[in-house]
């Protein structure tokens, strides 16, 4: 299929007006009327993302203080590390979606989206504050990780740049340059923090509850993912509807660009985990989630229409379903078009 070529189920409909336009813009005066709705897939997502609405305190973290209060020391500096890791993180993509995406979208179902998906990163901020609050994690250990750890520090830095070039330059959304520089930003908070780093982290916290250890903490993190899975779905959905619009944008250099992005975006997960696992925990250490990071970065290269670079099969099947969702998309051939919004996880 040609990246020109649009279907009914993506192709926004034209009222005449500003509709007519594509998904990018700067107008303050445009995406101002919702209907007709013009990318169903955005509208979709943010009805079923209004149907997911939970809060922290719904879970009762205290009944997990039992296991905590037992688990190794290495398991609890994992803990801590997760935490260490997901809190700044949630607010750095909170940042990321209001600079760097929000003022270059003109459609009022993607800015529905969005400010609920910005919602959702405030809640996941103040949920990884109530697992804070709940053990006895020393917070300013926690706190000072992200800056203090190298690794850590690393995958922040990666992502600050991308912010840093959205915002402290003049970003023309107009030219092929400004164009591309969107799909970048997206790509590193949407598919290399969101769904892969991210991910890689979920995994080893849900690893506690495949143990029968706190089950009440893993509940919080399956509601963690149902939210990321929409923002996975809604990132390359965006992508594959600006490229569609805009062929001009989809050169072999950058798709060349794009997918180094995310084989180097492994190398820095890889030397981040060796750091949370360093020792490695029963029934876990850092190669066994380096195999599973590798696994999704194939599997978020293959959604975006390139080949699989690494080769490793699953090591955590019990992950899948919350992994596997996304329609197999070609970043340059075709266009998403059949994501199933609506099919709820366990």
């Amino acid at each position: 299929m040609s990246i020109s070529d649009q279907t009914a189920s993506t192709a926004p409909v034209s009222d005449g007006g500003s509709a007519s336009r594509g998904i990018l813009g700067a107008g303050i005066s445009e995406g101002l009327l919702l209907k007709p709705v013009r990318y169903q897939w955005a509208q979709d997502l943010y009805d079923q993302a209004v149907a997911n609405t939970w809060f922290p305190n719904e879970i009762q973290l205290g009944e997990d203080l039992a296991d905590f209060n037992r688990m190794t020391a290495e398991e609890r500096h994992a803990l801590t590390f997760l935490m260490s890791y997901f809190n700044p993180s949630e607010l750095l993509v909170n940042k990321a979606l209001a600079f760097g995406v929000y003022p270059y979208v003109n459609t009022a179902e993607c800015h529905l989206y969005l400010a609920k998906q910005m919602w959702e990163e405030a809640n996941h901020c103040m949920s990884f504050e109530y697992v804070l609050e709940t053990f006895p994690i020393d917070r300013e250990a926690a706190y000072s990780s992200h800056v203090d750890v190298p690794s850590m520090a690393a995958k922040e830095e990666f992502e600050v740049h991308f912010i840093r070039r959205m915002t402290e330059q003049t970003l023309d959304i107009t030219t092929v340059h400004g164009k591309q520089e969107f799909i970048r930003n997206l790509v590193a908070y949407n598919v290399i923090l969101e769904g892969i780093w991210f991910y890689s982290g979920f995994m080893v916290a849900l690893s506690f509850r495949q143990r029968n250890l706190l089950r009440n903490f893993g509940s919080l993190i399956d509601w963690i993912v149902r939210d990321e899975s929409l923002h996975l779905k809604f990132g390359i959905n965006l992508i594959l509807t600006v490229l569609d619009e805009n062929p001009e944008i989809a050169t072999e250099e950058f798709a060349e660009e794009i997918r180094q992005m995310i084989i180097d975006a492994v190398a820095m997960e890889e030397r981040y985990n060796r750091d949370l696992l360093p020792n490695g925990i029963l029934g876990m250490n850092a190669e066994y989630i380096n195999s599973y990071v590798r696994y999704l970065a194939d599997r978020r290269l293959e959604e975006l229409g390139f080949g699989a670079h690494f080769g490793d099969a699953n090591p955590a099947k019990w992950m899948a379903t919350a992994n596997d969702t996304l329609q197999l998309v070609n970043f340059f051939e075709a266009t998403n078009t059949s994501y199933e919004v609506n099919a709820r996880q366990s």
